[in-house]
């Protein structure tokens, strides 16, 4: 085994404790002799979403071996909650112990720069390995592999049970919902995400009809994974994004048949087809879908855009957004979003819950195309739960977004446990409703709007009130504790080590790729823009002294074996939103972690 920097793995703190230990604390003392992985996440981040189901097949194979640890990091206020982290680990289906770190106390002393992030320690104790992003599954399988070896044969491997302690499961007709879909008859569709399944409710919106799907997680006929969205179709038939299969499948009222429209059942990455038949495409947690201008639109909050699926063709393609997480408005082709997870249409606009940016956005029609605008929302780090004028009103991660019959939207304003709604005839954001836990949708019936109220497992039926709720305003910044920079040059290295038995993949060019980009634009005078180097050299403009570095790299590595003509390739990724801070004595020098440890 090569050598490796032997750093000592710091202590295990967080003043949330712990979960699924049955009420036990953990040291890495309990550990020592088992190979650990610390999975630095937080639950509103759909890459974190990803990564706990890239290590599920691991931490099956592995289980007499490998810990895997949940470092529970907020970016929200509602995240440092500790009955949110609770609802959460239920939500996402996690099977190994969590530590709740509110205050990033083992975030700052891991040096954790972004979400989700990869620790790897040994038996003996010590980091041996960093990864940031998604797409290391390949990497971790292999390090883990020669890890038990090594300490197999040193005698410092000890197998056995690990300190995971199932929660007692709890009786209620729907577990955590995700979206709502009023039928032509009377009565709801709900996608019942945690338990895999759709349920059918009757009028009152408590009385289970029928339940579609096994209620296992799988992708076959009669099996969904986390489904979301759901919308009608003009043929009868209802779409669902089947968020965790990657998928856009079809439900038929009339017959319970349960078809697949879009998606292979992979996750989309980097360099895959964006466009063409339907089934051969790659999807990235479609998480909403919404009937405009003639598409079935979908929001692919894995990837940050919007695609579009065109039933009589059968084929799919991208519609808005080019995949960087952020706040940009402008041609569809050219904006950015964060997480999409909400939609709803009207006939000349198709509204956006932008989650990540807590914004409300929409879609209209611009000349021959499409233009994307912001009306609610600034950025990634700015949220809070304030009322008024919109250009200064504050949102905190919503996840739906619902068209009123008076031309303006309600938002269900998930981690504010609201309903607000916003005018577009005079600019305002107001309350409708508060006490909601977790609102994740909402729909119309009658006079009435019909919220899926997630953390508290129901639909919860509620008038349309002629006047608004009043509450405190509040403003949050995420966090994280900013980086401090000296002024003038900067130096940026994204430290990539390909795993071993692998090399970087450039046998057609440049195998990796970096894009640089700040808010606000005024902070680098020289640096921004894409090239192919993993390090540069910045120049940070003078009289700027704060905002936030955004950074996304690539990497692609092969299986190094050169007798084989067709080696298993594997793509690296990771978005970086940096807060730092311009002062005299500051670092010289950026690194992010992509894969590897920095020397």
């Amino acid at each position: 085994m090569a050598s490796r920097a032997r750093v000592r793995a710091p202590e295990l703190i967080g003043k949330g404790g712990w979960l699924n230990t049955g009420d036990t604390e953990i040291t890495l003392a309990d550990l020592r002799g088992r190979i650990v992985i610390l999975d630095f996440w937080t639950f509103c981040c759909v890459n974190c979403l990803h990564v706990l189901d890239e290590l599920r097949e691991l931490e099956e194979k592995h289980r007499d071996t490998v810990v895997i640890i949940g470092v529970h990091s907020p970016k929200f206020v509602h995240e440092a909650e500790h009955q949110a982290v609770v609802d959460a680990v239920e939500r996402y289906g996690v099977h190994h112990p969590v530590l709740d770190d509110p205050e990033l106390a083992t975030w700052k002393q891991y040096a954790v720069r972004a979400w989700p992030t990869l620790v790897v320690i040994d038996p003996e104790g010590y980091i041996v390995a960093q990864h940031a992003g998604e797409g290391h599954a390949h990497a971790l399988a292999a390090l883990v592999a020669e890890l038990e070896a090594t300490h197999e044969a040193k005698g410092t491997l000890r197998r056995g049970d690990g300190p995971y302690v199932a929660p007692e499961p709890e009786a209620t007709d729907l577990r955590f919902p995700g979206k709502a879909l009023p039928l032509p008859g009377g009565g709801f569709l709900v996608s019942d995400s945690t338990r895999h399944q759709l349920v059918e409710l009757a009028a009152d919106g408590e009385t289970v009809v029928r339940r579609i799907g096994s209620g296992e997680r799988g992708f076959g006929p009669d099996a969904f994974s986390e489904p979301q969205g759901l919308a009608a179709l003009p043929d009868g038939t209802v779409a669902v994004a089947d968020t965790v299969n990657h998928a856009l499948r079809a439900y038929d009222p009339a017959t319970g048949a349960v078809t697949t429209l879009a998606g292979t059942g992979r996750q989309w990455m980097q360099g895959r087809p964006t466009s063409g038949p339907a089934l051969d495409v790659d999807l990235s947690s479609p998480w909403d879908v919404a009937w405009f201008a003639g598409r079935l639109w979908i929001a692919m909050a894995g990837v940050h855009q919007l695609w579009t699926y065109d039933p009589e063709t059968g084929t799919v393609e991208v519609a808005a957004g080019t995949t960087n997480e952020g706040l940009v408005d402008g041609p569809a082709g050219e904006a950015w979003f964060a997480q999409p997870s909400g939609l709803a249409a009207t006939e000349d606009r198709l509204w956006i819950a932008d989650s990540e940016t807590s914004a409300l956005r929409y879609v209209e029609r611009d000349g021959e195309g499409f233009a994307v605008r912001t009306a609610v929302g600034t950025g990634l780090f700015d949220f809070g739960h304030r009322d008024g004028a919109a250009d200064q009103a504050l949102l905190q991660h919503p996840l739906g977004v619902t068209a009123l019959p008076d031309g303006s939207v309600a938002v269900s304003d998930t981690y504010n446990h609201a309903l607000r709604r916003y005018d577009p005839a005079t600019g305002e954001v107001t309350t409708l409703a508060t006490d909601l836990r977790e609102p994740s949708d909402a729909v119309l019936d009658g006079d009435d709007i019909v919220v899926v109220e997630s953390a508290r497992h129901r639909l919860t039926r509620l008038r349309l009130p002629e006047e608004a709720v009043r509450v405190e305003s509040v403003a949050h910044r995420t966090q994280r504790a900013a980086t401090d920079i000296a002024p003038g040059r900067l130096r940026l290295d994204v430290i990539f080590q390909a795993p071993a038995g692998q090399k970087l993949d450039t046998r057609y060019g440049p195998s990796t790729r970096l894009l640089v980009s700040s808010t606000p634009p005024e902070l680098l005078a020289e640096g921004s823009g894409a090239g192919t180097d993993l390090g540069r050299d910045l120049v940070l403009a003078d009289g700027v002294t704060s905002g936030v570095l955004h950074v996304s790299a690539m990497a692609a590595s092969c299986d190094d074996d050169p007798e084989n003509e067709y080696p298993a390739c594997h793509m690296h990724q990771q978005d970086w939103g940096v807060p730092v801070r311009v002062v005299a004595g500051g670092a010289e020098r950026l690194p992010l972690v992509l894969a590897g440890l920095d020397a």
